[in-house]
Order: structure tokens, then C-alpha cells, then sequence
């Protein structure tokens, strides 16, 4: 296995932000919970999501994430 596939890419040449990648992971995850059949309560994942994406944004502008 090559080095490039073990390291992630250095942040300034990312083409898509993290914050990005995450919201599109938690979109994907909240469809599939609300779909699950199982209790979900979905302000408090709405709220958990807009909490950590808050934080991370603000980590990518200091040019932490």
C-alpha cells in the first residue's frame, strides 16, 4: 500500500471541506434513522448536528481541521 492511500491529503489541498463531508454524512444518517422503524428524536439530532457543525467550521477557519 502506497503512502498516499494510508494519509489523508493535507487540508489546504482538500477539495471539499470537512464541514461539507459532514453534513452530507449526517443528512445521510438522519434519512436512514427516520427510516429505521426505531424511536428517533430528530430535534435533538438536528440540534447535536448544528452544535458540532458550528465547532468545526469555526476549527476550519482557524485552518485546524
Amino acid at each position: 500500500m502506497s503512502l498516499e492511500t494510508e494519509l489523508a491529503p493535507h487540508p489546504a489541498q482538500r477539495q471539499t471541506a470537512i464541514s461539507e463531508e459532514f453534513v452530507a454524512y449526517c443528512n445521510a444518517e438522519f434519512e436512514r434513522r427516520r427510516n429505521s422503524g426505531e424511536d428517533f428524536d430528530e430535534a435533538a439530532y438536528q440540534e447535536a448536528m448544528e452544535m458540532a457543525l458550528v465547532r468545526l467550521r469555526q476549527l476550519e477557519e482557524e485552518g485546524l481541521a
